[in-house]
């Protein structure tokens, strides 16, 4: 999944790091519009433990609208997910990255900008937590 995510690992406990992940995407422009606890999903409906984690699903809402204008199928691959999981030692947080997820709408020129925009902001707001 390297390839597709872009990640920061921090020594500070879980929930300090999802209070900074979701200022770092505030400050990139991007609001949560959901917050998935994928802890307590799974230990409600497979009864397993699993550690702390969260998928935050991350919007801009000038670039979704954007990219919905020039493609309206872009919608399924919309917000973008980041996770903030407890790890060994810290937290990790691992967003979604824009540009590889659009990869083949890459070839639409419409989107090109678009998901070059998404990706430096998700990459600014993913190395403030480094």
């Amino acid at each position: 999944m390297e390839n597709l995510t872009l990640t920061a690992k921090m020594s500070v406990p879980y929930d300090e790091a999802v209070a900074r992940a979701r200022e770092a995407f505030a400050n990139e422009g991007f609001g949560i519009l959901t917050e998935i606890d994928i802890t307590k999903v799974m230990k409600a409906k497979l009864d397993v433990d699993l550690p702390k984690q969260v998928i935050l699903g991350a919007c801009r809402p000038q670039l979704a609208y954007a990219a919905l204008q020039a493609n309206p199928s872009v919608g399924a691959l919309l917000p973008c997910n980041v996770v903030v999981r407890e790890v060994e030692g810290g937290t990790l947080v691992e967003a979604v990255d824009p540009g590889q997820l659009l990869g083949l709408a890459m070839r639409d020129a419409d989107l090109k900008e678009m998901a070059e925009d998404a990706t430096a902001r998700v990459t600014r707001a993913v190395a403030s937590l480094r």
